[in-house]
């Protein structure tokens, strides 16, 4: 792990969601379903106690229509909605991070993915020191990955252990670099967010195209000078990229994530300084979360008797 000071940016959505459907059947004293509130309140604890980090911040999905949808009617529309014993527990999580003085994003128009792409971008500006470790179960971000971000996944399912990504073992995992991530996209699509892609392009020939050209720009670039009779992109590959170049090019607005969405951010105000220990106490006692109690951070008075001790 990385010696430099750490900002914890936490995907809520996406660790809410992986909780949901990974710890069945957890409710509280008075009966309510409360696993997607335990297993994003255990996952973010285990982060803030792995990194130690000096700042965080936590995006939220917003649950009206984002930019992508007036782009492409299509954009996520296979998804089901929000199972109803979820939604109450979207407020509870809410209520978990402000009792930890933890700051949240959440905007009309945006997916959780911008807001953390626009708070990374403006981190990266106001503080080369820090490295920004995203936390989150969604390989999106991955293209947000460079020398000051890193992705860290949780451990689920045949997963061995939590995960942290940097540029490295992205580029070893998918055979690309970060942000070719949104060209591979373009082109073999993505059925979870219904980014169509070009139709018959699957993850394996779309690697191999971002491998020898580096971008769908300049694959299309290739095809408009190819010379006639020294193909090297032809067979039954060549009129696909044709007939889907409009699709290609589409694909890539709605994998890109966008970093600058209108986030009124300011860093001092993410620092993890202090927080109400009893209010966060009373909130999982209140849930049945007795096992968390300790999991959680010093808080300022017993950081200060520690110092005096030691």
């Amino acid at each position: 792990m990385s010696s430099r000071k750490k900002f914890l940016l936490v995907d809520a959505h996406a660790l809410i969601y992986r909780a949901y459907y990974g710890i069945p059947n957890l409710t509280d004293p008075n009966g309510r379903l409360v696993n997607a509130v335990y297993g994003f309140s255990k996952m973010v604890l285990a982060a803030v106690s792995y990194f130690e980090p000096e700042y965080a911040a936590v995006c939220f999905d917003h649950p009206k229509p984002t930019f992508r949808h007036k782009k492409f009617d299509g954009y996520k529309a296979q998804r089901a909605k929000m199972p109803d014993d979820l939604i109450p527990q979207i407020q509870l999580v809410k209520d978990v991070v402000q009792a930890l003085g933890i700051p949240k994003f959440e905007i009309e128009g945006f997916e959780a993915d911008d807001l953390i792409g626009t708070v990374n971008r403006k981190v990266e500006h106001l503080d080369r020191e820090l490295l920004t470790i995203i936390v989150t179960g969604d390989q999106d971000s991955f293209q947000l990955v460079d020398n000051d971000t890193h992705i860290w996944m949780p451990a689920r399912g045949k997963q061995k252990g939590d995960i942290e990504y940097d540029a490295a073992l992205v580029e070893k995992k998918l055979g690309i670099k970060p942000l070719q991530v949104i060209d591979l996209k373009a082109l073999m699509g993505d059925t979870s967010d219904n980014i169509p892609g070009v139709k018959g392009v699957g993850p394996k020939t779309a690697a191999n195209l971002i491998q020898k050209f580096g971008t769908v720009e300049k694959i299309y670039d290739f095809l408009a000078k190819q010379p006639v009779g020294d193909e090297l992109i032809k067979g039954a590959l060549l009129p696909k990229l044709l007939e889907g170049k409009e699709a290609a090019f589409m694909s890539k607005e709605l994998a890109t994530i966008e970093c600058k969405a209108p986030i009124d951010f300011d860093l001092e105000n993410c620092r993890l300084t202090s927080y109400d220990k009893n209010q966060v106490i009373k909130i999982f006692m209140d849930l049945g979360f007795k096992s968390l109690v300790s999991s959680l951070p010093k808080d300022a008075f017993e950081t200060s008797v520690q110092e005096a001790l030691f």
